[in-house]
This record gives structure tokens, sequence and C-alpha cells, in this order.
């Protein structure tokens, strides 16, 4: 744990940026996600932003500060992390010339990430690396062939290096295969055991669908989303410090 050094300048503030949601599941997972990080680091003071469907907006949750490290709650590089909270600074830059925010990465992929999966599965009774075991990786998918690219990406290292019997990355929307449609053609190539986990942040829509929909086409099990799982945390904290490290000369909300 790291504390601010008696008569240091205070910390920048963090403030994280979740899709959001209309599902209060969604805001209450974000919510204690960002309360693991306040006990982390209590010197740095955190606010939460949403970019749809639920407040604060990020001009609201930058209202009031000189200085920020702005974070994307996102788990891909895609049209939010890419063009929405982008335009949002550049919104907030125009109203408050003198605003230094430091715009950071989007928290995946990190192996962190694929240790809160193990963690998820490792709850729903599934142990890391069966290789009796064939697990589908699914995201919420995007109409940024990128984004789909990195999961499909992360399911293959995570294949190579665990050894499960195979990991293949699914989409709940916009891409395929659909979660339904890889546990049955798993199921058809033989797979003794096929387990599910969801590359989602928070409970909601796409999540209860996953579940009711690959348990109906033969799912074994499946996980719950990341949550508010410690890894998170961490990598939260990391993108914070690089984004503060890298961004500390940066004069505009664009940087």
């Amino acid at each position: 744990m790291r504390w601010r050094a008696s008569g240091a300048p205070p910390a920048v503030p963090l403030i994280a940026v979740a899709h959001g949601s209309r599902d209060p599941r969604a805001a209450a997972t974000v919510e204690d996600l960002l309360d693991l990080v306040r006990r982390q680091r209590p010197d740095v003071p955190v606010r939460t932003a949403y970019l749809d469907h639920a407040p604060p907006t990020l001009a609201m949750a930058l209202s009031g500060v000189s200085e920020a490290a702005v974070l994307p709650l996102l788990l891909t590089e895609a049209y939010h992390s890419r063009v929405d909270i982008p335009g949002a600074l550049a919104e907030a830059a125009s109203r408050h010339p003198r605003l230094r925010a430091y715009r950071g990465a989007t928290l995946g992929p990190h192996p962190l990430l694929v240790a809160a999966l193990e963690r998820r599965l490792a709850e729903a009774g599934v142990t890391a690396g069966d290789p009796g075991t064939a697990v589908v990786l699914v995201s919420a998918g995007s109409s940024d062939a990128r984004a789909n690219a990195t999961v499909s990406g992360i399911a293959h290292g995570w294949a190579a290096r665990r050894g499960w019997w195979s990991v293949t990355a699914a989409y709940a929307s916009a891409a395929g295969p659909t979660p339904q449609e890889a546990v049955l053609r798993l199921r058809r190539s033989g797979a003794s055991r096929v387990v599910v986990a969801p590359y989602l942040l928070a409970p909601g829509h796409f999540a209860d669908k996953i579940r009711r929909e690959t348990l109906a086409a033969g799912a074994d099990a499946v996980s719950d989303v990341l949550g508010a799982a410690p890894e998170l945390a961490t990598v939260l904290l990391e993108r914070y410090g690089q984004a503060v490290h890298t961004g500390s000369g940066a004069r505009s909300a664009t940087a």
C-alpha cells in the first residue's frame, strides 16, 4: 500500500469512467470495485462517471477539479474508449481550458484479468487449466474488429499458458460465434466438460443472457462476472500510475 508522504502535494484525483447501465446491479458493482481502490490508496480521491444510462457524466465528475486521471472501466479498446471518452474530454477542455486531465488505458488486456477470470471459475468449482475442460470466454462484443481480436488473443494465450482442452472466444453481440453457438460446437467436437467465463465487468442484461442461453445449450458451469475482484483494483491503480506519470507534463484535457 502506498501512502502520501507528509508535506507532499495532494494526489491527482482518479475518475473511473464506466459504460453505465439501467440495471442497478451494475453501478453497485462499480462502486464495490472502487471501494477496493479507495482502501488500497486512501490518499487518492476517487470519483465515478458513466458514459450512458446513469449519472454522473464525465463532465459532472470533472466539476471542481483542476487535474484528474481519467480511466476507462472498460475491458477492451473500442468505440467508447477511442471516441466517447476523448470527445467528452475535449468538450470539458473547451469549457475549462486550464483543466489537466490524463487519459489512461483500458483495463484490458492484462494478465491479472485472466487471474480474475480464473478466480471466478474457481468459485464456480472449475480447476484452472484442467485439460478435460473447454472454456468459452465471452465478451460483450463490439462493432470494432480490433476489440474482438483482442478477446480472441486473450483466449489463445490463456489456452497456451494453462493447458485447457481449449479456450474459445465468443461474443454476446455484434460478432460471432455467440456463446450458445460456441458451447454447441464444443459439445459436437467431443469436449467432455464445457464452462463459460464471462469477460464482463458487471452484471446486467448480457450476463443474464449469457448464463441462461449457455446453460440451455449444455454448458456445465457459468462463472460470475469479474466484478469487484482485487485483481481489477490492482490493474486500475496500475493504469492510474501510468496515466499520471506519462501525462504529468500535459496541459490539455485531451492529453
